[in-house]
């Protein structure tokens, strides 16, 4: 596997409405330094939803973007989805928390999947789109930055699988927002989860 892009935004206005978003992304040449917060210089402008230490780059597979590019008719060019990272011949379906991705001393650990919003939509200029996404079943992948480095498009990529019990991304995309039995509730908590859901299972304890 490779890094195929690294994808960095500016602070931009959605068409019709009032507030900025980092959501458009584009490829940049070069090395990037990704430290606990992200790429640096990536804007990130609503920071109650996005960003932060487990959720500080968001990486999509080339197998799942290739999907996308015939599902929608049209050539995908990365960063179009908000994507930090594209890495080569990855399923975001093969992809579950506590995998890592690894490339130098770049460290990545899955913690979260991408959970389709307004903006999201309004992105696409696509209504639907929150409801097509969630229907694909292939949601992005949301990584902590467990070391950080610096890399560059080309640069091989590891990806070592979590040695625990699997959450993968689908499911995790299936089971947001619903109250989980007690067996698959600690077998979330026995991932290491985005800190926002580990707090909302804990209370359900």
């Amino acid at each position: 596997m490779k890094i195929l892009a690294l994808c960095i935004g500016n602070p931009e206005r959605l068409a019709g409405k009032s507030y900025k978003t980092g959501i458009f992304k584009h490829a940049v040449n070069g090395a990037v330094m990704i430290d606990a917060e992200g790429l640096v210089g990536d804007a990130i402008c609503n920071r109650k939803h996005h960003g932060g230490v487990d959720q500080a780059v968001y990486v999509e597979g080339s197998l799942t973007l290739d999907w996308w590019a015939k599902e929608l008719g049209r050539p995908y060019e990365p960063g179009t989805f908000g994507e930090n990272m594209v890495i080569s011949d990855l399923d975001n379906r093969d992809v579950s928390v506590g995998d890592r991705f690894i490339s130098g001393d770049l460290v990545l650990e899955v913690s979260a999947c991408r959970i389709p919003c307004a903006t999201f939509a309004a992105r696409m200029a696509d209504p639907k789109f929150v409801k097509h996404y969630t229907a694909s079943a292939r949601p992005g992948i949301y990584c902590r930055v467990v070391g950080g480095g610096v890399v560059a498009a080309g640069t091989s990529v590891e990806h070592r699988p979590f040695i625990g019990e699997k959450v993968t991304m689908p499911e995790l995309m299936k089971t947001f927002g619903r109250r989980l039995s007690k067996v698959d509730r600690a077998r979330y908590l026995a991932a290491p989860i985005h800190y926002k859901l580990r707090a909302m299972l804990e209370t359900e304890i």
